[in-house]
């Protein structure tokens, strides 16, 4: 890649490069591309559609640059955490085990035991603490690295423990992650205006509807699985 190609990458990944105004709101590359892979991997989810996950892997990637450049750093190693999770969630639903596939051959839609959601709630609750802890000094820790501190260092960890939380069991293809996800969208759309990131809280906004639809249909599947196995 030569200096030109490395130059032309190096200013989409920045914020300050504006796509197009509307409204007044000047939409960056990196917001814009990064909100549509996105938006479009949840839709896919929703329906439980195999090809939410490599596009997952765009929107996770743009996501991470543009999180660290507004300050919100736990949702920055989130993107992170998620890259790794869409490629772990596209082989487990590629491959399941014996008993596990759908007519598809997919992995197919179970639900939680009363005793893994106290267990995921707890875990929930202290992991909050832990990220918020650690946010709110992070531009302590290491100045030349954030050099601003973290903006709502609990809420914003409320976010990533919980998306954390919801992936995991969207990777096991639980039901439930639609309720984490509805819980969490909802706080995530609050942050983005404030942080005036607004196409981005625009998104979260429809992820909230999107999650509500993935609920129903997923309940809806695995309802279908059961009435199969009879």
């Amino acid at each position: 890649m030569d200096s030109i190609s490395i130059l032309a990458l190096m200013t989409f990944f920045d914020i300050n490069n504006i796509f197009f105004t509307a409204l007044g709101y000047s939409m960056s590359y990196l917001e814009f591309f990064g909100t549509v892979a996105g938006a479009i991997a949840v839709w896919l989810s929703a329906r439980a559609n195999i090809w939410s996950w490599p596009i997952g892997l765009i929107n996770v990637t743009l996501f991470f640059f543009l999180f660290f450049q507004v300050q919100l750093y736990p949702d920055m190693f989130l993107q992170v955490f998620f890259f790794i999770t869409n490629l772990v969630g596209w082989w487990r639903w590629a491959n399941p085990k014996l008993g596990e596939e759908d007519k598809k051959r997919e992995l197919k839609v179970s639900r939680m035991t009363t005793q893994w959601l106290i267990i995921f709630g707890g875990i929930s609750i202290i992991g909050t603490f832990v990220f918020g802890s650690l946010a709110k000094n992070l531009n302590e820790f290491f100045p030349t690295v954030f050099s601003r501190p973290s903006a709502f260092p609990y809420l914003d960890s409320f976010v990533t423990v919980m998306s954390i939380g919801a992936t995991y069991l969207m990777v096991q293809k639980k039901a439930e992650c639609w309720a984490v996800w509805i819980l969490t969208d909802t706080i995530a759309t609050y942050l983005y205006f404030a942080k005036g990131i607004k196409f981005v809280g625009i998104e979260y906004l429809v992820f909230c509807f999107l999650a509500a639809f993935g609920l129903w249909n997923w309940i809806k599947e695995y309802k279908t699985n059961l009435k199969l196995q009879l």
